[in-house]
């Protein structure tokens, strides 16, 4: 079955919201969340595409994060289980909308060539409150994470000009074991394994910052506080 480019979507932070709104989940907010599909060849360079930008940018984008990418059959999955129709393609902030490519189908590592350029998988995503709070269920976050579709980031080898539409060719799968399902089943279990949190930390195309972060843990052996990450402001 081949991988398809659904679609490409890009966009600015912008600021929605109530300043003075007594529901948290109501209340002003700035995220780059919001994003428009794009008609014909976007550029996609070393860290990011063209007119698209990030807000919280100690967390966003860089070289590790370029491209953001989810699942289009995830969206069937969420609008089931929350009975929520307006989550659909880009809802989750992605630039990519992958056909046929889920969690469970694509490792770190992984190299397509797709257009002109040259990507791969670097981490998945580890989703925070925003999505929580662009679409009022407080524990989306939570949901997306537990469930191991969080969508993933990919670096950029080579840029140039990719379309909807296109198809992605395999060129190199060093890490099949490490599947982004697996990776999230890893990184977020409630009684971690540690043994496999250092295995992991040692995956050479991991992301560095996600190598650090799980080589530290597997060292303390603690289980990160994640209560900030996933409900944030909205509490």
């Amino acid at each position: 079955m081949s991988i398809f480019l659904n679609q490409v979507f890009v966009g600015l932070p912008k600021t929605v919201g109530l300043k003075e709104a007594k529901n948290p989940m109501e209340r002003e907010w700035t995220s780059a969340i919001f994003k428009e599909p794009v008609q014909g060849p976007v550029w996609v360079g070393k860290t990011g595409l063209a007119g698209d930008g990030q807000w919280a940018t100690e967390h966003h984008g860089g070289p590790e994060k370029a491209v953001f990418a989810y699942a289009l059959e995830n969206y069937t999955y969420w609008q089931k289980e929350l009975g929520i129709t307006e989550i659909s393609a880009g809802g989750m902030g992605e630039n990519f909308v992958m056909e046929h490519l889920t969690e469970g189908m694509i490792s770190i590592g992984d190299t397509f060539q797709v257009g002109e350029a040259v990507i791969q998988v670097s981490q998945p995503r580890q989703p925070c409150w925003k999505p929580a709070r662009r679409f009022k269920v407080k524990t989306l976050a939570l949901l997306l994470q537990n469930t191991g579709k969080t969508g993933w980031y990919f670096r950029v080898l080579q840029e140039g000009n990719v379309e909807k539409g296109q198809t992605f060719t395999l060129v190199e799968r060093p890490y099949p074991q490490w599947t982004i399902l697996k990776c999230n089943q890893v990184i977020h279990a409630k009684q971690p394994n540690f043994e496999e949190v250092r295995e992991l930390s040692e995956c050479e195309l991991l992301a560095p910052g996600m190598r650090d972060t799980l080589a530290r843990r597997a060292q303390t052996m603690e289980t990160p506080d994640i209560r900030s990450r996933v409900f944030g402001p909205n509490e």
